[in-house]
Order: structure tokens, then sequence, then C-alpha cells
């Protein structure tokens, strides 16, 4: 089979495209002949080991693929790796049925992203009803689904955008508001966009100065949930400030929900059934072929892309 192999780590340079043998499945498994691979940041991070789980060589990276199993049946998978391959060993207890109305791109571009998701607005930043939230990178897979969520709980919603582009895309989800996320001052560009009013929650994934920003911003009783350091600058906080403000700064990383089956169930009817009902559009940026896994890296890493990113292992 084809496959993305990384032999050393590094960035997206290391991303070779390769032949390797069939996987062999042990009693408890069965090989899904993917249809799509799912791309997100957090395999940037897996390509030069510096995320929160420690990763070994050789490396396939992917955590998310949708494909077909031998018998015709559908299904989609969340996975510790390997995703980027033409077939995957998956443990039957891992393999989610898909509906006959979600298809393949939906299935791969929404799980993970989705799951995320409804995880950050719904348990983490707890949003009701005309609350503001602000969603970094709005645009992006994880965005796009939280821009439209948090609409549906009731909220006022402002997302962040890079380009003029991006945030025309997160105004027609529903955003409420979009602001340049690379504003000189950012906390100013988000109260403008709130009628000079601070805000009630944040879904950060930026780190950096950005972090400083909007947990400058936040109203008293505000939350801040933190899913991700794409700059790879990291923040401190003063637990004065935050008594002084009555925030909350939360950390939110998926594999933890994962191991909660009691709460992993219902939220993955609820997202696929939204998804199946067309309540919950999942925006599909480019499919690239699976040749071409290194370019999708850049493409991401620069900020080039808007939705959710995927890979065609048949093309």
């Amino acid at each position: 089979m084809k496959a993305i192999q990384i032999n050393q780590f590094g960035g997206p340079e290391v991303l070779e495209h390769v032949d390797l043998p069939d996987p062999s499945p042990k009693l408890s498994e069965v090989v899904v002949n993917v249809k799509r691979s799912g791309i997100n940041f957090a395999d940037t991070h897996a390509s030069r080991n510096d995320y929160l789980a420690e990763q070994t060589l050789p490396l396939i990276p992917g955590a998310e693929i949708s494909g077909q199993l031998n018998d015709g049946r559908r299904v989609v998978a969340l996975l510790g790796s390997g995703g980027y391959a033409e077939k995957v060993a998956v443990p039957q207890s891992q393999l989610i049925e898909l509906p006959p109305e979600v298809d393949y791109d939906e299935a791969a571009g929404g799980l993970l992203q989705g799951l995320t998701a409804l995880a950050l607005v719904q348990r983490c930043a707890r949003v009701e009803s005309g609350e503001t939230v602000v969603v970094e990178a709005a645009a992006g897979g994880t965005g796009t689904l939280a821009v439209q969520l948090a609409k549906r709980a009731g909220a006022r919603v402002i997302g962040l955008a890079s380009s003029e582009e991006k945030r025309e895309m997160v105004r027609g989800l529903g955003a409420d508001a979009a602001v340049d996320s690379r504003a000189e001052d950012l906390g100013a560009a988000i109260r403008e966009a709130n009628d000079g009013k601070r805000v009630d929650a944040v879904l950060h994934m930026s780190g950096g100065a950005a972090f400083d920003a909007e947990l400058e911003v936040l109203a008293p009783l505000g939350r801040l949930v933190v899913f991700g350091i794409a700059s790879r600058e990291q923040r401190q906080v003063s637990t004065a400030s935050l008594l002084r403000g009555s925030k909350a700064v939360i950390g939110f990383w998926l594999a933890h929900l994962l191991t909660r089956p009691d709460l992993l169930g219902p939220i993955i009817q609820e997202l696929l059934g939204a998804i199946a009902a067309k309540e919950l559009t999942v925006t599909i940026g480019e499919v690239y072929p699976l040749s071409e896994a290194a370019r999708a890296h850049e493409d991401l890493i620069a900020r080039r892309t808007s939705g959710k990113l995927l890979l065609d292992p048949s093309s």
C-alpha cells in the first residue's frame, strides 16, 4: 500500500510518500480501505515531535479516517496514528458506522474537529444564550464548526481570521462579526466588534501575544479555553489576575474525552446526527492527493487554507 511515513522528525519536508506492506490486522481489528484522511494542525506538531503526546519513529501520521470495510460497510474512526495511508487496521471497537446521509468528506472532515468544537462550546466554555464568544481560527476546521455550534447555543459570535476572504466565510457561517486575527491591538479590535464591551468566552488555539490580549478582554466570570498552541509560544498565568477578574482558563485535549465512553458516545451521536440532518455544515477546504501531504502541511502552517483539509489516498 501507499502511505506517508516519517523517518526523522522535522517540518513538512520529512513526510515521505512510500510503499509499505498492507496492514496485518490482529484478532480484534479489521482493515479499513481509506477514502479520506483528515489533516489536523496537531499532525504538524507530531511530525516535529513537539506535541503533547510523545511520538516514535517510523511514524505514519493521521488521527482520523473515513472509509469502507471489505464487507461494504461505511465507517469513520479516530486513531492514535496511521491515517495517512491507503489501508489501516483499526480495532473494531473504534469503528463508527456512517449514516447514509453523511459522505466520506463530511465524516473525515467533521469527526475529530466536530468533537473538539462540541466539547469546547458545550462542556468547557459552557456557552449560554445571550453570551458573546470569540472563536480563534474561525475559518479553520474546528473554528467553522465552533462558530455554528455557538450560534446554535444562542451566543453572539466574533470570529477571528487572517484575511478578508476568510472573514467573509466566517460571517457566511453565521458569525455576528469577524475580526482580523493579526490586528495590531487585538483586544481593542475584539471590543470594537462587541460594541466596546468585554466578552464571555474565548476559544483559543494560537498561543503567544493573542493569549494575553484575549485574557485581558474577558468579562468577569469569563472563560478562556485553550485547545492549541499553534505559535508554539506558551504563556503563564497569574493566579491573582484570575482572582481579581473572576476569570477562568481551561485546557482541553481531545485525548482525554476519548477515554470517557460515557461522554463520547452521546457526543458522537449528536454530531453525526446534526451533520446528517444538514443542521451543521462541514466546510471542506481542499482535498489533496496522498502524495501531496507535505504540500498540505506547508499550506496549513502558512495559513493559506480555510475549512477542513483532507487527503485522498486513491488519487
